[in-house]
């Protein structure tokens, strides 16, 4: 579904992904971590079809960005670090402007199904600007689903969130997930990406230094792992 080779992004003079190789096939759950710096936005970015590679390939569901960027667009949803909601606009005209950017037949339906999934369906009429920062996270998750993508981005999404939107996260992205589509998630928190997704994938100053399946190792050594290779790539 998602295929990156060689991947390079520079801005001016300073580069941020070296050369990035990465395969993720339709229906996994990638989660990728490191510090910060290390490309991990740019390269979601680069996938969403917000930013042009220098050099390297970038292809998703067999499209080449940015050249199809047009065609993948309606493939994705992307959740970045900015909630880029309508305040003056409430939750249901936030997702019904969004769905008449996709033309959805099925609006009206799609857009209770997206509220009661994220836990907003009773302030479906209040104004976006009324919202903590933890609602307009679930807004923004109920959004970036309503047109149901094949390919899922999120960039760091528990930002923000109280334990109980946590917890409705995870069971979004599992719904997700079981229903056959690709999510690729950046995160911090390494306990939780690893017990949630499919593979685990390390990048440090611009590369892929680590690459496993979830379930071959638990947390504490994925800590451990972790630790290591971003000190080595540190110090290189």
């Amino acid at each position: 579904m998602i295929r990156v080779h060689r991947l390079v992004k520079n801005f001016g003079a300073h580069p941020v992904l070296r050369g990035v190789d990465l395969h993720v096939p339709a229906g996994e759950y990638l989660v990728l971590v490191g510090p910060n710096g290390a490309g991990k936005t740019t390269l979601l970015r680069l996938l969403a079809t917000l930013a042009r590679p220098t050099t390297g390939e970038v292809r998703v569901g067999g499209w080449l960005l940015p050249q199809s960027a047009d065609r993948v667009r309606s493939h994705l949803g992307f959740v970045s670090h900015q909630p880029l909601l309508y305040a003056d606009l409430t939750a249901e005209e936030n997702l019904r402007f969004f769905a008449r950017m996709y033309a959805l037949q099925d609006a009206s339906a799609r857009i209770g199904e997206a509220l009661d999934l994220v836990g907003l369906a009773r302030r479906r009429d209040d104004l976006v600007g009324s919202f903590s920062r933890g609602m307009q996270q679930r807004l923004t998750i109920a959004r970036a689903t309503l047109h149901r993508p094949d390919v899922l981005l999120l960039d760091e999404p528990y930002t923000g969130l109280d334990q109980d939107a946590v917890a409705m996260l995870d069971e979004v992205l599992r719904s997700v997930a079981s229903g056959g589509r690709t999510i690729v998630m950046t995160t911090h928190n390494l306990a939780r990406g690893l017990c949630n997704s499919h593979r685990v994938a390390v990048l440090s100053r611009g590369r892929i230094v680590f690459q496993a399946a979830s379930d071959t190792m638990d947390p504490g050594e994925f800590q451990q792992i972790y630790d290591r290779v971003t000190r080595r790539t540190a110090t290189a």
